[in-house]
């Protein structure tokens, strides 16, 4: 119970400091600094992303510095992303399984964006520490095992309850079911908020994320 409090305490603070955007003029998030050769060359290539990705960065840095935060709080060891885009996203996953020793699984359907993530991850040095998968991930996500602490879920959003529904049984009790922009999903919002077993704390302005913890 004690480690439940404390996720559910942390993912409120996170969201309410990492997440707030700077032309608001309120408080950020310091920016992530790296404290080994393997965190500098994954900051780096964030950083060559930012400079030239373009509408294909998945989340903005804000949201990917929470996603890394909430990855080693949690101590992760299995991650999944649905929605890989690019890759820009799951490199904020992997500088917290650099330090967890986790994975990343991460789902794209699109073959272009599939390839240029997996040679962003490598360029990063984080080859190792991520799968991608290319395919539709409704039917790919079907393999998956249990248990997985955290799921992302930043796809297609017609699809989200049925993410939801086929992966909410493989996260392990504690764990993590963050999904983003949800401002789009009413539908998702309504199934993790009238679901007993979960319980759910928003950040609607700008990205729209919510972080849903799977109760003991």
């Amino acid at each position: 119970m004690r480690r439940i409090l404390g996720l559910v305490i942390l993912a409120s603070a996170v969201l309410l400091t990492a997440l707030q955007r700077p032309e608001t003029g309120s408080y950020r998030s310091s920016p992530s600094l790296a404290s080994n050769p393997a965190e500098k060359a994954i900051l780096s290539q964030l950083g060559v992303m930012a400079k030239t990705g373009g509408t294909y960065l998945s989340v903005p840095e804000a949201d990917g510095e929470a996603l890394r935060l909430l990855t080693e709080a949690a101590d992760a060891q299995s991650v999944v992303e649905i929605g890989t885009s690019t890759g820009y996203s799951g490199l904020w996953f992997c500088l917290a399984l650099r330090s967890t020793g986790g994975h990343l699984t991460t789902f794209e359907i699109d073959h272009g964006r599939a390839e240029a993530a997996r040679e962003n991850f490598e360029k990063a040095g984080a080859g190792k520490v991520v799968t991608v998968v290319e395919g539709d991930a409704h039917k790919e996500i079907v393999r998956l095992k249990a248990p997985i602490d955290i799921v992302f879920i930043d796809a297609d959003k017609s699809g989200y309850v049925d993410y939801l529904s086929k992966l909410a049984p493989l996260v392990r009790p504690g764990g993590l079911i963050l999904a983003h922009n949800v401002d789009m999903v009413p539908d998702y919002v309504k199934s993790v908020t009238t679901n007993r077993d979960l319980e759910t704390i928003f950040y609607t302005e700008g990205a729209g994320l919510a972080v849903t913890l799977k109760k003991r």
